[in-house]
């Protein structure tokens, strides 16, 4: 046996899936009379019965707005809400709650940010973005430069699909002032290097801004260890609920933002005269929360927290390493990104098929991926092809499903053939 065969053995008697996926009620069902086999986690993930059952207890229990309740059900809720924060802020390893404000999600913190930052550019700033970017990482920059003056650069990446570090280094300069990457890529799960690309950045007193939101299923970052300025993700592909995001943002950097909306809770005083803000990170969360979701959330973290996460990272390599074994498998298919460090995900074309036929001749097989331009159109025009079919893998799938998956795709391709 070889080592990694007995690393993969052992991370499978660490981790018992079967017994997680008791965890998931959704995976149990049928789709067209089969098996669910769901592969499509990078668009969003499955919710485990411990989230669903704090979100059904917050409605039964607790319902009532935050904060500023003078009664037993108002105090309940916010201790749950502002309790979830603080789950956050120990996921992430931040220094305060302070630093942890509540989103929609990863576009709007994006968002939030790039309004947030409009301030402190000006004509001929470069804001430096990636091939591999989702649209919400790229769109809101450009909206920032076109009312800046600002211009938005984006740095190569492989053929292999890994961010190109001598385009990077030869684009990182005294007219950066914004670095905007994703941590892990939607597309090709790619991991970048973002410690050693913050750090670079750091040297030419760049803002670091990171998209954690393919990143946080498969590991726990760290902010402190990172450095980073700002950090988003959103709930629902961290198995919690949809409508729900987190952004970390470095103290001195929230103080120092204006507001991104207006009303109630982001308030200290208002008059006609003057109105002035809340302290963090109230400042930043005008009218009445996510409260239900915030809840979630946090339960979802709870939920993770159970596992021992180094062993859930290995069961995961396994499925991809499996996968990238079986591709040779199916006559015409390529990998779209074969970078060394991923996550779970595998994007191909299969010569003489469209992916949105792949996807659908797969679905009458129970079995669930993506299709498409992913929100990531730079990516595909870089690699010369409309879009691609996308099976993204959680902790909860099985070498069993990887290989139905691979069964399905050589059915197909034999009846195209």
């Amino acid at each position: 046996m070889t080592d990694l065969s007995v690393a993969n053995t052992v991370a499978r008697q660490m981790f018992d899936v079967e017994s997680v996926r008791k965890d998931f009620p959704i995976l149990s069902q049928t789709v067209h009379g089969k098996p669910l086999v769901y592969l499509d986690n990078g668009a969003s993930s499955q919710k485990p019965t411990a989230v669903l059952d704090a979100m059904d207890r917050y409605y039964r229990e607790m319902h009532s707005n935050v904060h500023r309740g003078a009664h037993t059900l108002g105090d309940r809720a916010t201790a749950a809400f502002e309790g979830a924060r603080e789950t956050v802020r120990e996921f992430l390893n931040a220094r305060s709650t302070r630093e942890i404000i509540w989103t929609r999600g990863t576009t709007e913190a994006i968002n939030l940010i790039a309004n947030g930052l409009a301030g402190k550019l000006k004509a001929g700033d470069e804001i430096l973005v990636s091939f591999m970017e989702h649209h919400a990482n790229i769109v809101p920059w450009q909206m920032l430069a076109e009312r800046t003056g600002a211009k938005v650069i984006p740095v190569q990446v492989t053929p292999q699909g890994e961010l190109d570090m001598d385009s990077f280094d030869s684009l990182l300069g005294e007219n950066t002032r914004i670095l905007a990457l994703t941590h892990v890529s939607n597309v090709l799960g790619t991991v970048n290097p973002v410690q050693q690309l913050v750090a670079k950045a750091r040297k030419f007193d760049v803002i670091t801004v990171i998209d954690g939101a393919q990143a946080v299923p498969h590991y726990q970052p760290d902010m402190q260890a990172l450095d980073c300025d700002f950090y988003m993700f959103s709930a629902h592909k961290l198995f919690g609920p949809t409508g729900i995001g987190a952004l970390y943002g470095r103290e001195s950097m929230l103080e120092a933002m204006p507001p991104y909306q207006g009303g109630g809770e982001m308030i200290e005083r208002v008059s006609f005269e003057r109105t002035t803000w809340n302290t963090l990170p109230y400042k930043f969360e005008a009218g009445t929360p996510a409260i239900a979701e915030a809840v979630g959330l946090g339960a979802a973290i709870d939920y993770l927290n159970r596992f021992d996460r180094a062993a859930m990272e290995r069961a995961e390599q396994e499925l991809l390493a499996r996968s990238n074994a079986l591709v040779e498998t199916v006559p015409g298919m390529e990998l779209i990104g074969t970078a060394a460090n991923k996550v779970p995900v595998i994007s191909f074309k299969i010569a003489g098929l469209h992916p949105s036929d792949i996807g659908t001749l797969l679905d009458q097989q129970g079995i669930a991926i993506r299709t498409g331009h992913h929100c990531a159109m730079p990516l595909m025009d870089f690699y010369g092809v409309p879009g691609t079919a996308r099976a993204s893998f959680a902790f909860y799938n099985t070498l069993d499903e990887v290989e139905q998956l691979f069964t399905a795709l050589r059915k197909i391709q034999r009846l195209f053939a």
